[in-house]
């Protein structure tokens, strides 16, 4: 027996004669005795003061005025004689309508409390079984091999509804919903109530008659022999389980939670929840009916009659709480009346709480935090048990303390006069012994997982609690504030000290000790990048406590974690810094388990450029060198004003200032403030002192004395010097092209001469000088693309047209090549000749010249053409030079390359009349092909554009004959007269009418307010 649910009472004792049925009608008893006699016993207390006396024959009202049995005595209150002819099988109360049914020879109907014999149902002769619907008021019974309905009319009459006729006897009827479910000798069955129509359920026992019990929530229990199956109302059978009664029980009544069996030798209570374990047996002998009243089992015995009390809910589950049944104590607390929730939730959560540890104890550890969850017990009292664990020191970590007890101090829940004590108030608590070891007992992966899987479901409410609690002091001290300076301009009295206003910051301490010991969880179980994560968001983990907790396990990519969400940006810095040059080096730690590199410093840095621009400067020096070019885009992406960068490079490194000017420039040159354009000047002054006094000229100069230069020797240095010429662009070239020895360094000259868009002599240098043609077609292809951005971009493609006329004159080109570049610095404001539309003009359409390329020797263009690019004087030139100084392989591979960025019919005027067509395939087989495609395409486009006009034409003589209707209805829309014959107006939505009167008065005043508007301006 697991624990005492219902006390056995014995309310009638030696009665006179055999008791055959028996019935409860609010505090009295109804037995029909085998003489046939009805016999009416009321409690001992509430029938003494109506001895003498007696109470009027047929009138017990004032003893039904309770509605339960009363755990008493009950003593012979009246004797109705003659009641039933024969021995009485069963009798009922039908509550709602004040009825008793009693099935003996007949089924007869009394009304209570005078027990008049209202009905008999004459058909019901010889019936054996019935059940009656209280919700519709229908009577089913059963008579040899036929079932019988009847309804009640609500009178005092009954209505026969329906009779079928069934396989055999019935033993055992109920109804469930519209259906009855029927226990024959060998089976159950499903009647339907309507057609008749019967389905097969499933067989019944060999040994016990076959038993139907009408379960509360509609459901059925059917019996086979000692194991009751559940059912639907359809006769499904379903999947809850099944009861095993000790023996196959006579009847069986339901009184939740639990379910009462009358077996041959006892009387069997059982849980009615799954797994329908035994609760309490009864023992009591030769046991005749079990019958269920309010809130009390009726057991008859042959001349006797006991009541089954349930005993109070609190003390069961004292009961079960100490025996430690928490489940089943759990499954009563939720009966405990709503009036006392607030008790039901303190007891459920002790039990809980018991549960718990009991869990813990024996290993299972995530049932255990589960119960924990459910008890709402401190974060602290669970992270007792796990004294490995680091927490803050000013956070004070409670023992847990003595189990509360769940019998408390409500005298409704106490035993009462239960036969079994069960007061845990004198009992020990059933694991404070064990709290000792419990403690030194060494943590293991299990235990560590429950105990995350507890804060983690802890966590959410905690850290939002504690974020609320930070928003509240954040907003207090922003009020407190402002009454403090209210405060000071009217009293120079200082103000207090925040404390005296101060929230408390339990919720934050709370916090601080889940995410502390969550941390060190986490990384106890192996799990970093979990522990990462919660670093990341938002936590109050304990800086001190998880630092060293984290060093010691040398989790530093943890640390880095820690120290940046706790804002210590300097020293996460110097870590990382620290564990970059131990990675770089040649015997790293063996504790390193992971290689930081100089990039991990700067994607710190990042986040930080707006909010500490000066520690992002002061730590990117230690990667300025390492990684020039991730460092300066740092400083451009993070916002970081040039001025500062620089300034902070002058005072702190000045052997970076400039690297850093050369890198930003070549990556933003346009972004340049105007304060360091000042400093742009004096690196140009510096690198015109480096040309004048640097390794450059020394170096030249030693080379020209040994007579060992050239031309194509590079130098580091002289390598820099190209690269700042080409991406500076803010300085003087004039002054610097002054600098350059006359006959060397002819590629920096170049570049120079280029700045000054001298493009020309720039080209002509390259291609003769230099004899480096390619870096020539670079310069073009530098010069063509810069100028796509511009609104002249045509213009810039003469520069190939330049190249080519140097390629076919390249003694005129070079003639006082010198010359021309001296006259060009001396002059203070010299002619830069630009390239442009004018530079070489064209007569006619490139379609047409190409076209008439078949007759090349008629249509070659004459050295005298006034179209021509060549003037008079320079057909001489020409002439002197022979086809054998002309660079015509050079000028026919250019127009090969560069076929679609150079004007064809400019091209074709400057060849020679010695150029073969043949030669001129690669380029004219291009030439012509786009030509083609692009006359095809803009035809097309033509005939869509016409096809697009001629439907604006059709929608335009559409709308002109729109039609509109004029009525003796018609209103103006201005006037709101009727149009009439007047002439009118049709605004173009074709629906607004307005007289045209109206219509040239509207357009009169708005020309006078435009005229007012303009001669107010």
């Amino acid at each position: 027996m697991v624990h005492s649910a219902y006390d056995a009472f014995q309310l009638i004792t030696n009665s006179s004669t055999k008791i055959d049925a028996i019935e409860s009608y609010g505090s009295t008893l109804l037995l029909s005795c085998s003489d046939g006699s009805l016999r009416i016993y009321a409690p001992e207390s509430s029938a003494s003061g109506q001895r003498s006396p007696p109470p009027p024959s047929s009138d017990f009202s004032s003893q039904t005025l309770a509605l339960e049995l009363k755990k008493e005595a009950y003593v012979l209150e009246r004797t109705i004689n003659g009641f039933s002819k024969k021995p009485m099988l069963a009798m009922e109360v039908l509550k709602s309508r004040e009825l008793l049914l009693s099935l003996s020879e007949s089924i007869a109907f009394h009304r209570l409390p005078n027990l008049e014999t209202l009905a008999v149902i004459t058909k019901a002769k010889g019936a054996n079984a019935y059940s009656w619907d209280e919700r519709r008021g229908f009577l089913c019974f059963a008579r040899q091999k036929r079932v019988c309905i009847f309804r009640h009319d609500g009178g005092r009459g009954f209505v026969e509804v329906k009779e079928f006729g069934v396989p055999d006897t019935v033993k055992s009827m109920s109804w469930c919903g519209e259906n009855i479910c029927l226990g024959i000798r060998r089976e159950y069955v499903i009647l339907n109530s309507t057609n008749g129509a019967i389905s097969e359920v499933f067989p019944s026992g060999r040994i016990a008659p076959p038993l139907v019990v009408s379960l509360p929530s509609g459901e059925l229990l059917l019996g086979k022999d000692n194991i009751g199956m559940f059912v639907d109302q359809n006769g499904k059978l379903l999947q809850e389980g099944r009861i095993s009664w000790s023996e196959a029980p006579a009847a069986v009544v339901v009184e939740n939670p639990y379910i009462v069996g009358l077996l041959p030798r006892y009387v069997e209570i059982r849980s009615l929840q799954d797994p329908y374990s035994l609760i309490q047996t009864v023992v009591l002998r030769n046991v005749r009916r079990l019958l269920q009243s309010t809130h009390v089992i009726i057991v008859v015995l042959e001349n006797s009659v006991y009541g089954l009390f349930p005993v109070p809910i609190g003390a069961q589950i004292v009961q079960l709480t100490a025996s430690g049944n928490f489940e089943e104590a759990l499954a009563l607390c939720k009966l405990l009346p709503p009036e006392d929730s607030s008790l039901r939730a303190a007891k459920e959560q002790s039990i809980h709480l018991r549960y718990a540890h009991y869990l813990f104890e024996n290993g299972s550890y995530e049932d255990a935090v589960e119960h924990f969850l459910a008890s709402q017990v401190e974060i602290s009292y669970v992270l007792s048990l796990y004294p490995s664990i680091i927490l803050p020191k000013s956070f004070v970590i409670l023992e847990p303390e003595k189990y509360v007890d769940v019998s408390g101090d409500n005298p409704d829940l106490s035993r009462g006069s239960s036969s079994m004590s069960d007061d845990l108030e004198s009992s020990p608590p059933v694991f404070d012994s064990e709290s000792a070891d419990l403690e030194s007992k060494k943590m293991s992966h299990n235990t560590l997982m429950a105990l995350i899987k507890f804060l983690q479901r802890k966590r959410y409410s905690v850290v939002e609690k504690a974020a609320a609690e930070g928003t509240e002091e954040a907003i207090s001290d922003a009020v407190g504030n402002n009454l403090v300076a209210y405060g000071n301009t009217r009293s120079k009295k200082p103000s207090k000290s925040r404390a005296s206003t101060a929230i408390s910051s339990v919720a934050r301490d709370v916090a601080a000790v889940l995410d502390t010991a969550l941390l060190q969880a986490l990384l106890l179980t192996g799990q970093p990048s979990a522990a990462l994560e919660l670093l990341k968001g938002l936590n109050y983990c304990d800086v001190k406590i998880c630092r060293e907790f984290l060093l010691e396990r040398n989790q530093f990519v943890c640390l880095l974690e820690l120290h940046k969400c706790n804002g210590m940006h300097r020293e996460a810095l110097n870590l990382l810094h620290k564990l970059v040059e131990e990675s770089n080096s040649d015997n790293p730690p063996a504790e390193l388990t992971q290689k930081f590199k100089p990039d991990k410093i700067i994607d710190y840095l990042k986040p930080l450029c707006s909010t500490d621009p000066m520690l992002v400067l002061e730590f990117s020096m230690l990667v300025l060198e390492s990684c020039p070019t991730q460092t300066i885009e740092l400083f451009l992406s993070g916002n970081i004003p040039a001025d500062l960068v620089n300034s902070y490079l002058k005072q702190h490194a000045p052997s970076l200032q400039t690297t850093y000017l050369e890198l930003m420039l070549a990556m933003n040159e346009n972004g340049i403030s105007g304060n360091l354009q000042n400093e742009m000047v004096r690196t140009s002054n510096i690198l015109s002192k480096l040309w004048t006094y640097s390794e450059v000229l020394d170096w030249y100069a030693d080379f020209n004395s040994q007579k060992k230069w050239d031309e194509k020797n590079y130098s580091p240095t002289r390598k820099k010097l190209l690269s700042a010429l080409e991406s500076i662009s803010r300085y003087n070239p004039e002054v610097l092209l002054k600098r350059l020895p006359p006959d060397a360094l002819y590629e920096e000259r170049a570049i120079l001469l280029g700045k000054m868009n001298q493009h020309e002599l720039a080209l002509s240098i390259y291609v003769h000088k230099l004899n480096v043609p390619e870096l020539a077609l670079s310069y073009c292809d530098r010069v063509f693309e810069s100028g796509l951005d511009q609104p002249s971009a045509k213009s810039y493609g003469n520069i190939y047209l330049t190249l080519l006329q140097i390629y076919l004159h390249p003694q005129r080109t070079t003639r006082n090549l010198e010359k021309r570049i001296t006259s060009l610095v001396s002059s203070r404001s010299p002619v830069i000749p630009k390239v442009g539309p004018g530079a070489v003009k064209t007569k006619g359409l490139l379609s047409r010249k190409i076209a008439e390329i078949e007759g090349a020797e008629e249509t070659r263009i004459s050295p005298s053409g006034t179209d021509s690019g060549i003037s008079d004087g320079d057909t001489d030139d020409i002439i002197e030079e022979g086809a054998s100084t002309i660079m015509l392989n050079k000028v026919i591979d250019l127009l090969g390359q560069r076929w679609d960025r150079i004007n064809g019919a400019q091209a074709l005027r400057l060849l020679p009349k010695e150029t073969k067509l043949k030669n001129l395939l690669p380029f004219l087989g291009p030439l012509l092909r786009k030509s083609r495609e692009s006359y095809r395409n803009f035809s097309v486009i033509k005939n869509l554009r016409e096809s697009e006009n001629l439907q604006v034409k059709d929608e335009l003589y559409s709308q002109r004959k729109n039609v509109v209707k004029i009525t003796g209805d018609s209103m103006c829309s201005l006037c709101n007269k009727k149009i009439g014959t007047s002439v009118f107006a049709v605004y173009p939505n074709g629906k607004t009418i307005i007289h045209f009167v109206c219509f040239k008065d509207s357009q009169n005043m708005k020309a006078v307010g435009k005229g007012s508007t303009l001669r107010k301006r």
